[in-house]
């Protein structure tokens, strides 16, 4: 897997550099988008010249450009402002193959590494506390207010890009209740069947949306 790492901060780089390489990748991680067209980018989102949202909108960019190329924000900051245009800037407006982390909250090298290569594979990975701002950021999105507090829990767990049956083990229910639960979501906002089915990528973006 070749990756693009956008970090202002060269310990932070050179860190990420070294555990990526010692984890089988490339080392020529510094490499433009454009030219190497790289399974995934690690970007933060505060980058020069004004250090405030440069990063993000780059990363907005190459999901636009390069939509095969998968995008893990990774900042100690959360920008609600871009990160709706972030999860539907890739052709078609899915959501798949981005993440956003925040650096203090990720411990666990394993646990950095799965989340970038479930990115990289079109897969996503956001945090919690992520998911909750924007939430609240979102509150007036349309459709949204007819769901039930648990369903909003499902669908907040769905955008942190849990499955069914990790969704039923957090709120300790059954993996009927919880499909019983995303159906009744995807009724509520509208979201019919389709040939081309990504309901759930469409519902996590409405949830986002602002």
């Amino acid at each position: 897997m070749r990756i693009v790492i956008a970090e202002d901060s060269a310990v932070v780089r050179a860190g990420l550099a070294e555990i990526l390489a010692d984890h089988g990748h490339p080392e020529d991680l510094l490499a433009a988008v454009d030219q190497h067209q790289p399974d995934a980018a690690v970007v933060d989102v505060r980058m020069p010249p004004s250090y405030t949202d440069e990063g993000l909108r780059a990363a907005i960019a190459i999901r636009r450009d390069h939509p095969k190329t998968g995008v893990l924000v990774f900042s100690q900051y959360i920008e609600t402002r871009y990160t709706a245009d972030l999860l539907g800037a890739a052709s078609g407006g899915g959501a798949a193959g981005v993440g956003y982390l925040l650096k203090d909250r990720v411990a666990d090298v394993g646990e950095f590494i799965e989340a970038l290569s479930r990115v990289a594979a079109g897969g996503t990975a956001l945090d919690p506390e992520v998911v909750s701002q924007l939430l609240r950021a979102s509150r007036r999105a349309d459709g949204l207010a007819s769901l039930t507090p648990r369903e909003h829990d499902v669908l907040a767990l769905m955008a942190e890009g849990r499955s069914n049956g990790a969704i039923a083990a957090a709120l300790v229910i059954s993996e009927r209740a919880v499909e019983k639960h995303v159906a009744n979501i995807f009724s509520k906002l509208g979201l019919a069947p389709s040939d081309a089915d990504h309901r759930r990528v469409l519902a996590v973006l409405r949830y986002l949306e602002s």
